[in-house]
């Protein structure tokens, strides 16, 4: 069950009392040793023709390998040819720091209702002892959710056809009830990025994620094989990066990353992130033609996923851990 709100960290920089230990972040194995700003390598993943995904020609084929190559190691990718206009996209940035730059009064008027993830605050708390993430949010439907219909539709049967199956297999288990989440985020320049984390290790209980990251901070980090490393920033390009419920989908050959955020001592960073997440009486279990001799069945059937999601996130654990068979 959720407590009472915290402050959001507009309001904590803005009273001038300081840094609240509650936002101390302490390492709790080798990978987190590292202070929190500590350089890490750029991740090589590819940027996607999404045009190209859907074309029977060698091209679409090679774009369909490089697809299945990144998802299958990374888990992450960047899009191109989505759709939406540099203007567009130009907007969307302007909107939300426009929105995080009113008075704290204004924004109020949105405030998230505890027990509720819509509206406008910071984190949920659900225990005395949690550490907090340096962010505030806002999640709302947007008219850019709406814009990307056609984006999350596309990817569905990319990833579908890159594995060579139906190419609307993964599309009927996400459901016509299938939900979009909308989640406008801001990381306000923090005095101890060495030891404030923006957003805690985590993987996404979404099908994917859609992320409009800021053009100019960098922050976005994912972990593979025990290391960090950077995503790189691409002009005009949307990252997807998988979430468990492909993960379980796909029967563990498409992996749900692993990622985080860290903080920056001067600058704001804000990103737009859109969580595609099937509908809840969906149930959702490895496609058939996945389960072979060879590899066998990893995963129960799941529904309601996203319900475990948040307790789980917040305890540091994975949620995919309980539908492993």
């Amino acid at each position: 069950m959720e407590k009472p709100k915290f402050k959001t960290v507009q309001e904590v920089i803005a009273s001038g009392e300081g840094l609240p230990e509650r936002y101390l972040h302490t390492p709790t194995g080798d990978i987190e040793s590292q202070p929190l700003d500590a350089p890490v390598p750029e991740m090589d993943i590819p940027a996607i023709d999404l045009i190209l995904l859907l074309s029977p020609s060698d091209n679409g084929r090679q774009e369909l390998s490089k697809l299945h190559s990144a998802l299958s190691t990374w888990g992450v990718v960047q899009v191109m040819n989505h759709g939406m206009t540099e203007a567009f996209l130009e907007k969307i940035y302007e909107l939300t720091k426009q929105f995080f730059a009113l008075p704290t009064e204004e924004k109020q008027k949105y405030a998230r209702e505890i027990g509720s993830i819509q509206g406008y605050g910071n984190d949920m708390i659900l225990s005395d002892d949690q550490v907090l993430d340096w962010i505030d949010r806002l999640e709302t439907l947007h008219e850019y959710t709406m814009k990307q219909q056609v984006v999350i539709k596309q990817f569905f049967k990319g990833m579908a056809r890159s594995l060579e199956l139906d190419e609307n297999c993964f599309l009927d288990m996400y459901g016509e009830n299938a939900m979009m989440d909308t989640r406008f985020n801001l990381y306000p320049p923090c005095p101890r990025p060495d030891k404030v984390i923006g957003v805690k290790p985590h993987a996404d209980g979404s099908a994917f994620t859609l992320l409009l990251p800021d053009k100019d901070v960098e922050g976005l980090q994912f972990l593979k094989d025990g290391k960090w490393y950077k995503a790189p920033i691409v002009p005009d390009t949307i990252l997807i990066n998988v979430g468990d419920q492909i993960e379980i989908m796909s029967n563990g050959i498409y992996k749900s990353p692993v990622h985080r955020v860290v903080t920056n001592r001067e600058k704001e960073r804000i990103s737009v992130a859109t969580f595609c997440v099937p509908g809840a009486d969906q149930e959702i279990h490895p496609v058939e033609a996945l389960v072979t001799e060879t590899r066998p069945r990893l995963y129960k059937t799941v529904k309601k996923y996203v319900e475990l999601y948040f307790e789980y996130y917040q305890q540091g654990r994975r949620p995919i851990e309980a539908a492993l068979i």
